[in-house]
């Protein structure tokens, strides 16, 4: 008997035995060909020689430093790459464990530099329905996944939420991708003036929509105009790449490909690849230098914030991806397995919508393709597709709830940069087969 809370009590998992590439081995030794990363995190597979040498070197050296007597050499070096490759104007870093770490820091600390530069009546959150943020409280009260707030609405901050720019469902018919965005876009600038412009700090949502949605990117314009709105009413724009950043989309940060720069960015999962825990808050020198010229200290902080080891596994993965062709690897291998993925589901009568940027890409499953109509929620599709594609062997991330937090199923794939051709076919052919077997 284990002694473990797992996720889903009674189900029973197999012991992962060993890491090869793009597979996990389990203790049998069946393989199974890891297409979604674990969760959009495994962006090098599972046995990167670099990295790996890299943490050994520091265990060696020192394994943990507390941040408030020491710094040290990885995280500044980390600090320093990630800037040099950050958007315009992100000038400051903070190192933390994880993604919902990286939004609680983003959330405290836009309420910190609304406080010392004179605004102390801002502190309203604006994000997006369908979103998700991360699974701490300030980072879950501020995602709109209906389904994971409401076992904890009693002690969720308030915070109100739009519409996500979510073509597939939200576009009307003959409605150009132009008009839809910013028609979407506006719901921001509506809600602002009916909470009261001086009552707002932040904006916040995820350029790809990651898990609840399922890799869905905002139509071409939509974010340029968010971050007009949030530049006439001054309200900070934080942008989520937890999951779809760290080249993933790509571009090394998901926005490049928006045109437009954040105020505050959080990143984490690709950041370390799996190797170690660790997530990183960035934000523009105009809000570092406010609270450095006043309060002089960011109140906040945790105790395995910038650790040695986690930010030498960090500084080699990121090593890897911005100096070994790794990020843009992830855009060529993205368009061919699109590809793959339409060739073999376009014409799928419960495929409805296939989407995504990189190697972060989605399916839409439905009932009817036609009318868009989704799968009965107590059919729960999505979790019969995960089982059967895991006993395929193929690991992949489904997910229930994708229209309004209740009907719908999608499933997300966000596999190794370092996959190949041969890994792209078997992909697709596993999953036809889990799709069969789950319908």
């Amino acid at each position: 008997m284990s002694h473990l809370i797992a996720r889903a009590p009674g189900a029973v998992r197999p012991m992962v035995g060993r890491g090869e590439g793009v597979y996990l081995i389990d203790r049998s030794g069946k393989r199974y060909l890891d297409a979604s990363g674990g969760a959009a995190v495994s962006c090098l597979g599972h046995s990167d020689p670099a990295v790996i040498a890299a943490i050994k070197a520091q265990l060696d050296r020192v394994a943990f430093a507390h941040t408030g007597f020491f710094t040290s050499e990885p995280a500044e070096r980390l600090a320093d790459l990630l800037i040099a490759h950050a958007p315009a104007g992100i000038d400051r870093v903070c190192l933390v464990s994880g993604g919902s770490e990286a939004m609680e820091a983003a959330l405290k600390l836009a309420r910190q530099y609304m406080l010392e530069s004179g605004q102390p009546g801002r502190h309203r959150v604006i994000a997006r329905r369908q979103s998700y943020h991360g699974n701490t409280l300030g980072a879950l009260a501020t995602g709109g996944n209906a389904g994971r707030r409401a076992p904890f609405a009693p002690l969720l901050v308030e915070t109100t939420h739009i519409a996500p720019c979510y073509a597939y469902r939200g576009q009307a018919e003959g409605e150009s991708d132009e008009a839809y965005g910013l028609r979407v876009a506006g719901e921001l600038e509506t809600e602002i003036e009916r909470l009261g412009p001086k009552t707002v700090m932040a904006f916040v949502a995820e350029p790809v929509v990651g898990a609840t949605l399922g890799a869905v990117p905002a139509v071409p314009g939509y974010f340029r105009r968010i971050r007009e709105i949030c530049d006439r009413y001054g309200v900070l724009l934080i942008l989520d790449e937890v999951m779809c950043g760290m080249g993933r989309t790509g571009t090394l940060f998901a926005c490049e490909q928006d045109g437009i720069a954040p105020d505050i960015v959080t990143i984490a999962k690709g950041l370390g690849a799996g190797y170690q825990p660790v997530g990183a808050m960035l934000c523009t020198g105009r809000i570092h230098d406010a609270i450095a010229a006043g309060s002089g200290a960011f109140q906040h902080g945790h105790t395995y914030m910038g650790h040695p080891t986690a930010a030498a596994a960090a500084l080699a993965v990121l090593t890897r991806l911005t100096g070994d062709g790794l990020v843009a690897r992830a855009r060529l291998m993205g368009e061919r397995l699109e590809a793959s993925l339409r060739a073999a589901f376009v014409e799928h009568p419960h495929i409805g919508d296939i989407r995504g940027r990189g190697l972060f890409r989605g399916l839409e499953l439905v009932a009817d393709r036609a009318g868009r109509r989704p799968f009965a929620p107590e059919r729960r599709v999505h979790a019969r597709l995960k089982d059967a594609a895991f006993e395929a062997g193929l690991i992949c991330y489904p997910m229930g709830g994708t229209v309004d937090g209740r009907r719908g199923d999608h499933v997300l794939l966000a596999p190794p940069f370092i996959l190949d051709d041969t890994h792209i076919a078997e992909i697709t052919d596993k999953l036809k087969s889990a799709l069969t077997a789950a319908l």
